[in-house]
């Protein structure tokens, strides 16, 4: 026990240069790519987009005293490692930095009102794709061979194999009330309805739920293939171990050997995907976001890097990092609880 805590001690005090070193490239990364805030300053005086100049006309009209100026109010004139200091101190990782986008807002304001979508979004996935592919990989493994295993494999083959846009597009055009859709049954985007404060706690409820509903029937579908054969080939193979013929030959019953023994140790490698969940609820799918029109993380950062809008992007790549790597911990200790004999000694 004393050598598992040491080790979840390292792992934990480990966190802080990791973090700092993903961090520190990825800034310096973003601070010499073309196209920051002081270029895209420089176009809007040159009157790049503008509608009472033109770029011929003031194509000359800045000089260098007002591009240092500039420089100046962005902190582009200082050196990188103090850029740095003040966005991982003063500006709190960047979640205090005025985004170049929004101007009225932090980064953390964005990230705030986007945060209870991705949470709904990344929590129902997540905990659906192993609430429904576990029960099914294990009854493809107890049933291996049989006709119910080969379809569905197919099924759960010919749904990973079809794109998540793809599947989105088809279901909202089926379902949406689309010109050419045969029902509407769900809202065709969005996250919520226009009166959506208006509702009763039910109608709330519902209402997300009807909007969600596709999306996360996507997304799981998305992973359906990889979970639940992972499931299927991990109990297969502890069923077929020296353990098992040893207990079985004792005269307990196959499934009663397959329930108390080889399951355990089964979802050892399911329990890799545990740490996920904390990522998820930051990074959600991009794709089908855009697909459904859903305001959460996943748009926020795709925004933010084609706009290139550091603030907010290192701000989200700060929360996800942390997250991530409190992740990868998380998941080491679902196989400490999986399976106490595990030893994290070198």
């Amino acid at each position: 026990m004393n050598n598992k805590l040491a080790y979840f001690i390292r792992r934990l005090l480990l966190i802080i240069p990791t973090f700092l070193a993903i961090t520190f490239l990825c800034f310096s990364i973003a601070q010499i790519v073309p196209g920051g805030p002081v270029e895209q300053k420089l176009m809007e005086m040159r009157g790049f987009g503008g509608e009472q100049s033109s770029p011929q006309g003031n194509a000359n009209t800045i000089s260098e005293q007002q591009r240092e100026e500039l420089e100046k109010a962005f902190g582009f004139d200082k050196p990188l490692i103090v850029r740095y200091y003040n966005w991982l101190i003063r500006d709190c990782v960047g979640l205090r930095m005025k985004s170049y986008m929004y101007t009225d807002k932090t980064a953390w304001q964005l990230i705030r009102k986007r945060f209870p979508v991705s949470l709904t979004f990344g929590l129902s996935g997540f905990l659906l794709s192993y609430l429904i592919c576990i029960p099914l990989g294990i009854a493809k493994a107890l049933k291996h061979g049989s006709v119910f295993d080969f379809t569905s494999s197919m099924t759960v083959f010919i749904a990973y194999s079809i794109p998540a846009f793809a599947l989105g597009m088809l279901l909202k055009m089926l379902l949406c009330g689309t010109t050419d859709g045969l029902f509407d049954i769900f809202p065709i985007s969005g996250y919520q309805s226009d009166n959506f404060a208006s509702m009763s706690s039910f109608g709330k409820f519902k209402d997300v739920f009807t909007h969600m509903f596709l999306p996360v029937l996507c997304y799981v579908a998305g992973n359906f293939a990889v979970l639940t054969m992972l499931m299927k080939n991990s109990l297969l193979d502890q069923v077929g171990k020296d353990y098992m013929r040893t207990v079985i030959a004792t005269g307990v019953h196959y499934k009663t050997a397959v329930w108390k023994h080889a399951l355990r140790n089964s979802l050892i490698p399911i329990a890799t995907g545990f740490g996920s969940i904390l990522t998820l609820i930051f990074a959600s799918s991009v794709i089908i976001e855009r697909v459904f029109e859903i305001p959460g993380m996943g748009r926020l950062s795709l925004t933010a890097i084609t706009s290139r809008d550091y603030a907010v992007f290192m701000g989200i790549l700060s929360l996800t990092s942390i997250f991530g790597l409190l992740g990868n911990i998380l998941s080491d200790l679902c196989y400490v609880i999986i399976d106490p004999r595990i030893n994290f000694e070198k």
